[in-house]
C-alpha cells in the first residue's frame, strides 16, 4: 500500500484486517491508527460507546506493527478482574506469595512481551493497581508478586474507555498522570447511529462472517436500511452483528435481508404493540423538525435526554432497574446520563 492510500484504499485495507467502514468520518480516525501502528512503541487510547470495535481496532494497529505483529497480543478486561488479585493477573507472582500460589506464574504484561497489551474498559481498572501499572509502563520494568527481582518487559499499550477519562480524572476516580500517559494517541470511535452509511456493509459483512447459519446474503434491502436509519443501537455494532446472526437463523428463502427478517428476529409480536406509540413520537419529532427548524441531531438528543429523565424520576428505581426497563446496560445507560449532565440514582 502506498505511503498516502486514497480513502477507498484504506477503508479496503482496514477491511482486511475486520475493521468495516464506509463512513467518511471514520477516515481520520483509521489514518491516524495508521500512522500510530508504524511507530510500534507510541501509547494509543481508543474512546467510544461499548459495541463501537475499539477491540477490532485494537488489533488491527497491532497486525500493521511490523515490529510485534509477530508476537502476542494480549487483552486484560479491566472490568472484570478483580481488586484483589489485580496486581498478581498483570504482573504475575512466585510461589509462596501468597494463600493459594502453589507455584511462580507469569503476569499477562509478560504474556505480552514484545507484543501489545490491550486495557479493555481501563476506566474500570482498580485504584490501587493504577499507580503500579504507570511505574511498569514508564520504566518498562516490572516486580512479581512476592519476588525481589525486577523483570524487563517490552510492551506496547493500547487502552479502550467506554466514556471519556478526562471527567473521571476531574472527578479523582482516575489518576491524572495515568491518563496523560496512556492519551499520547487518541482515536474517538463515533457509535453505530452516527455511522448510517456503514449500515450496509456492516450487515453484509456479518451475514458473510455467519454464513453458516444460512447460506450467501448478497444485498440489503432499501426499505430495512430505512427502517434501521432512526434506531439508536446502544449496542452498537456489536448489538446490529447479534441482529444479524439472528436473522440467519430464522431465514427461509431468498438472498437478500429485508424488514420481515429484521422483524422476525426482533419479535414482530412485541413491535407491533408499540408501533403506535412509536408512530405517535415519530410525528411529534417531525413537527419539531420540519415546522421550527430543529435539526435532526438535536431531535433524538432531545427526545432521548427526555426519555432518560422520565426514566430518572420513577420513585424509588435504582440505575440498575432503570436500565433493565430500558432494555440497555447500566453502563451504557451511565454514560448516557453523564452526556447528557442528569443527575440520577446510584447502583
Amino acid at each position: 500500500m502506498s505511503n498516502d492510500p486514497s480513502d477507498a484504499e484504506l477503508r479496503d485495507y482496514f477491511a482486511e484486517l475486520g475493521f468495516i467502514t464506509c463512513s467518511p468520518t471514520i477516515i481520520p480516525v483509521l489514518r491516524r491508527a495508521q500512522k500510530a501502528a508504524k511507530v510500534s512503541d507510541v501509547t494509543v487510547l481508543l474512546e467510544g460507546e461499548t459495541g463501537t470495535g475499539k477491540q477490532v481496532l485494537a488489533q488491527a494497529i497491532h497486525k500493521l506493527d511490523q515490529k510485534r505483529s509477530a508476537f502476542g497480543f494480549v487483552t486484560v478486561h479491566c472490568s472484570t478482574i478483580s481488586e484483589a488479585l489485580a496486581e498478581s493477573e498483570l504482573f504475575g507472582h512466585q510461589r509462596g506469595a501468597f494463600s493459594g500460589a502453589v507455584q511462580d506464574r507469569k503476569g499477562l504484561f509478560q504474556s505480552a512481551h514484545r507484543g501489545t497489551l490491550f486495557l479493555d474498559d481501563v476506566n474500570d481498572l482498580p485504584g490501587n493497581i493504577q499507580p503500579k501499572l504507570l511505574d511498569v509502563i514508564q520504566r518498562a520494568a516490572l516486580r512479581p508478586v512476592g519476588s525481589d527481582r525486577e523483570i524487563s518487559v517490552d510492551v506496547r499499550i493500547i487502552a479502550a474507555c467506554n466514556q471519556p477519562l478526562e471527567p473521571l480524572v476531574r472527578e479523582g476516580r482516575f489518576r491524572a498522570d495515568l491518563y496523560h500517559r496512556l492519551n499520547v494517541v487518541k482515536l474517538s470511535l463515533p457509535p453505530l447511529r452516527e455511522r448510517n452509511d456503514d449500515m450496509a456493509s456492516l450487515i453484509l459483512s456479518f451475514a458473510k462472517r455467519h454464513d453458516s447459519l444460512y447460506g450467501q446474503v448478497k444485498t440489503v434491502e432499501p426499505e430495512l436500511l430505512g427502517l434501521l436509519r432512526p434506531y439508536t443501537f446502544p449496542g452498537n455494532v456489536r448489538e446490529l452483528e447479534n441482529a444479524v446472526q439472528r436473522m440467519l437463523f430464522l431465514k427461509t428463502e431468498g438472498s437478500s435481508l429485508g424488514v420481515a427478517d429484521w422483524l422476525a428476529q426482533s419479535g414482530s409480536d412485541a413491535l407491533g404493540a408499540g408501533q403506535d406509540l412509536l408512530a405517535e413520537a415519530a410525528a411529534s419529532a417531525w413537527k419539531a423538525i420540519s415546522q421550527r427548524g430543529i435539526s435532526y441531531a438535536e431531535t433524538i438528543q432531545g427526545i432521548e435526554r427526555r426519555l432518560i429523565e422520565t426514566a430518572v424520576n420513577i420513585p424509588g428505581c435504582t440505575r440498575r432497574q432503570m436500565a433493565q426497563r430500558l432494555r440497555t446496560s447500566e453502563r451504557t445507560l451511565y454514560y448516557k446520563m453523564r452526556t447528557h449532565r442528569i443527575q440520577g440514582p446510584g447502583a
